[in-house]
């Protein structure tokens, strides 16, 4: 295989990986569907070498699981795994926040209020799609300075699967203004660095936040 080949079976491969990440995460397919070779070559036009590569990767990811012989399968949604998930990004979040707060300078605090000031012009007529944008924009801008590249790469990680249960869960309309507003007291204290309640805020926001993505499971 030339270089050029190479180049462009990699450069379809991580499109077809960021295009099924997020379809998975948006709940275009079921908890514990099989998936079709055949059917996803069709879907996304692309061809099976750049295709398996990402379904590899996406089961090495967490969001499919690799059945031998069998392709691949969307994971089923658990309490058991939502309540681990929740209670990894309570810890690894709040940790990651103190340190933002110890580091972070008038870069990122300008950065942070930007970021917030998108999210709350969102209103409820903004796309799904938009909002879970500015909605991930927000939490990495909170605890970008941190310092350490493996704690932010697992709290990405941890966040697309709480995303899985959160996104088709039921709309909580009460809960979702108490979510909406702590965006705000989080930017407060982050800028007061005070680092010790702006951690137990995080860690009550994702609590509370499990409890709607929790309605997801049955």
């Amino acid at each position: 295989m030339t270089e050029t080949l190479k180049q462009g079976s990699a450069t379809a491969a991580s499109r077809i990986y960021e295009t099924l990440r997020q379809d998975l995460l948006s709940g275009r397919y079921r908890a514990g569907e099989r998936l079709s070779i055949t059917l996803l070559r069709e879907t996304y036009d692309v061809g099976l070498s750049p295709l398996r590569e990402a379904l590899n990767r996406l089961a090495a990811y967490g969001l499919l699981r690799q059945e031998n012989q069998r392709g691949f399968r969307v994971l089923e949604l658990t309490r058991e795994e939502l309540t681990d998930i929740t209670e990894m990004r309570r810890q690894l979040e709040g940790m990651a926040l103190e340190l933002a707060i110890r580091h972070g300078d008038e870069e990122w605090e300008s950065q942070l209020l930007a970021a917030n000031h998108r999210l709350a012009r969102a209103g409820e007529h903004t796309p799904v799609g938009e909002w879970e944008h500015l909605h991930s924009r927000f939490h990495n801008a909170l605890v970008a300075p941190c310092g350490s590249a493996w704690l932010l790469r697992f709290i990405s990680q941890l966040h697309d699967q709480f995303d899985r249960y959160r996104r088709v869960a039921p709309r909580a309309e009460e809960l979702r203004h108490q979510l909406d507003s702590q965006h705000q007291e989080l930017v407060d204290l982050a800028l007061a660095r005070d680092a010790r309640r702006a951690r137990a805020l995080i860690e009550e926001h994702i609590t509370l936040s499990s409890e709607v993505a929790m309605r997801s499971c049955r």
